[in-house]
């Protein structure tokens, strides 16, 4: 063998093992985007022998730690978060983190979000000179105008950024986000992108039974929302397309696979849509197979899940062109875009797709595809590859080594 070719990737045990401490407000099993994403890179990191110790809030009084060989969960004190059912916020914890820390020393620390736990943990990190990684998960400036505090935007987007450049690199989805962050002042931006399950979720979970449930036959058209029924994820456009596409294909219905703040009130005003609620594994991946056109018109993703999901499971997918769209989807070939804010491009695209079954397929096929190439075992490992940096900083050149500090291995 080359000496080339001999590296940490030939012998696994040779891989540094390091003790990552994971700060985050919300984790499996709640259902939501920033939750999964976790979850995938915390298994990941414990396949490839790291040492997890998770740092969450307590989401209900019997919430217990859940301990394996690899992984240790502290819970912190929460609140509820208003207007998010089942989701709490953690509350300032930077003494225990500080006591945690001083006895059970991590090599590096990971803020997912970046509510008042993420802000204790940064605290408590940079007075242990921890390295700190930080995440971009989820757009809350953008989300601010939704919520009926839009004049706080600007201090938003201030606590935000300072948040984030006091962390060593902030870790964000896509190019575009990476641009956006720039914009506004962000430092030391990195991407990691996102991967899809493709065992679980593909066109192969097709399942007539529930089109004939849903009253539609395999020539009909199902248009599909997956996602929260909030005020951010620009509901209204969903439907407004879906009547356009009705117009011009009558044998079309309307599918909404998730809970929110919303539901109640569309479901009221909207009852010739089927509104499914949560459903999750491979119920979930039976409803995104057997639709056949996915609508998805939010402008507050920083990548959106349910995008790729949708095109893994062989849906022509519908989105503007943003997020996981702006990365993943080719227009007219594995997908239909239209631009941002653009609502009767959006529509338009909606309505090319509502009576062409054929269209459906070829998109819907491609797509299938090139979900096939978001590896999670790809994405992981650069993750992995930003963490062991942080924690292990090569020395100056002038430096002399010292041995007795290198990492230990697994």
């Amino acid at each position: 063998m080359d000496a080339a070719e001999f590296t940490c990737q030939t012998l696994p045990s040779m891989r540094p093992q390091l003790r990552i401490a994971m700060v985050t407000e919300t984790y499996p099993p709640e259902v939501n985007g920033v939750a999964m994403t976790l979850g995938r890179l915390v298994n990941g990191l414990q396949v490839r022998n790291h040492q997890v110790q998770l740092i969450r809030p307590r989401q209900h009084a019997d919430d217990q730690p859940q301990p394996t060989a690899t992984l240790s969960e502290h819970l912190q004190r929460g609140i509820a978060l208003p207007r998010y059912d089942g989701l709490k916020m953690g509350l300032p914890a930077k003494a225990a983190l500080t006591r945690l820390w001083t006895k059970q020393r991590p090599d590096v620390v990971q803020i997912a979000t970046e509510g008042p736990l993420g802000w204790s943990a940064l605290a408590a990190a940079n007075k242990l000179r921890l390295p700190v990684a930080s995440d971009f998960h989820t757009n809350f400036h953008s989300y601010s105008s939704h919520y009926g505090f839009g004049l706080l935007r600007r201090a938003i987007v201030a606590y935000l950024r300072k948040f984030h450049n006091k962390a060593a690199v902030t870790l964000v989805p896509t190019e575009g986000i990476r641009r956006e962050l720039l914009g506004y002042g962000y430092e030391n931006i990195e991407i990691i992108g996102r991967g899809v399950d493709t065992k679980l979720f593909h066109p192969g979970r097709r399942d007539p039974a529930l089109r004939a449930r849903w009253g539609m036959s395999e020539n009909d058209t199902v248009a599909l929302y997956v996602g929260r029924l909030a005020a951010e994820k620009n509901l209204a456009l969903v439907f407004r397309a879906f009547d356009a596409m009705r117009e011009t294909h009558p044998a079309s219905r309307l599918v909404l696979v998730g809970d929110g703040p919303e539901r109640a009130s569309w479901q009221s005003r909207r009852p010739d849509a089927i509104f499914c609620g949560t459903q999750i594994g491979e119920t979930l991946a039976a409803h995104y197979a057997s639709a056949d056109v996915f609508l998805f018109p939010s402008l507050t993703e920083t990548w959106g899940n349910v995008t790729i999901e949708a095109m893994a499971s062989g849906l022509a997918v519908v989105a503007y062109d943003c997020a996981a769209a702006e990365e993943v989807i080719r227009h007219g070939e594995n997908g239909l875009k239209a631009p941002p804010e653009d609502e009767a491009a959006f529509i338009a695209q909606a309505v090319a797709l509502a009576p062409a079954t054929a269209l459906q397929r070829r998109l819907g096929t491609a797509a299938a595809v090139r979900a096939a190439q978001l590896s999670w075992d790809a994405i992981i490992d650069s993750f992995e590859q930003v963490l062991l940096r942080l924690a292990q900083p090569q020395p100056a050149p002038d430096e002399q080594l010292d041995w007795s500090s290198a990492a230990r291995t697994g």
